[in-house]
């Protein structure tokens, strides 16, 4: 994982600690997405800084950064990666199912009722 760099700035890293905070929340054997944790922290349009706050963490946070996907249900790591590897192996060992490499959103999404 990464780390908040010195570029970050105070906002930034309030804005993170609330994505960070919420994505915690997310229980074992579902998933949200990127724009799910940005309506749920109240941000409008802007996604990409879920992504932001997930690459800021060390490698040793207990933090299920593995449990955010993007819209499609797809894991955003280009495919055969290390790291996407790596966030399926997680999500297969909490009993989450891929079908060509997507996960049902109508099955797994935390946030879908």
């Amino acid at each position: 994982m990464f780390r908040i760099t010195p570029q970050t700035t105070g906002k930034e890293k309030n804005r993170y600690q609330i994505i960070l905070d919420n994505v915690r929340q997310i229980p074992k054997g579902k998933v949200a997405t990127y724009g799910d944790i940005t309506r749920l922290c109240g941000f409008i349009n802007c996604a990409r800084i879920v992504g932001y706050a997930l690459r800021s963490l060390p490698e040793d946070s207990d933090i299920p950064w593995h449990r955010v996907v993007n819209s499609q249900g797809r894991i955003s790591f280009p495919l055969n990666s290390s790291s996407h590897r790596m966030q399926r192996i997680l999500l297969e060992d909490e009993g989450i199912v891929f079908r060509k490499n997507k996960i049902d959103l109508n099955k797994y999404d935390w946030l879908k009722y």
